[in-house]
């Protein structure tokens, strides 16, 4: 079996229901990372509310969509970021400066780059949304 990218499949699930006017997905199966991903986007306006739902398979995840999802996908293989380096990055994935987010793992959670910056942290790049 080849090995799942959860979070590849977390941004196609939501593309795909964004652009079928969906006001919820659910997404097979659940991660540590996965969460950490949505709260992250909950807390910049891109999801509503999401529920973790335990089966004691792999998890699934409800998530509600607000429609303000245009585009967004997976950053692989996972760059390292320096500190100084998140404009490079901001130009390659981003339509405009200030429009959208990157998804950065650092050492204090998963954040966009902008919080990133402000806390002077490297990471590794997840993914974008805009």
């Amino acid at each position: 079996m080849p090995a799942l990218n959860t979070l590849a499949n977390l941004f196609s699930n939501l593309q795909n229901a964004e652009l079928r006017n969906k006001h919820e997905c659910l997404v097979i199966p659940s991660s540590k990372l996965i969460v950490d991903t949505l709260n992250t986007m909950k807390k910049n306006n891109y999801i509503g509310e999401f529920e973790v739902i335990d089966d004691k398979l792999g998890g699934k995840i409800r998530i509600q969509l607000l429609g303000k999802i245009n585009k967004c996908g997976v950053v692989s293989p996972r760059f390292s970021v320096a500190k100084s380096d998140y404009s490079l990055w901001e130009r390659r994935f981003l339509p405009a400066v200030g429009i959208g987010i990157l998804l950065v793992s650092t050492s204090k959670g998963v954040m966009t780059h902008t919080d990133a910056v402000k806390l002077n942290e490297g990471g590794r790049l997840l993914g974008y949304v805009y």
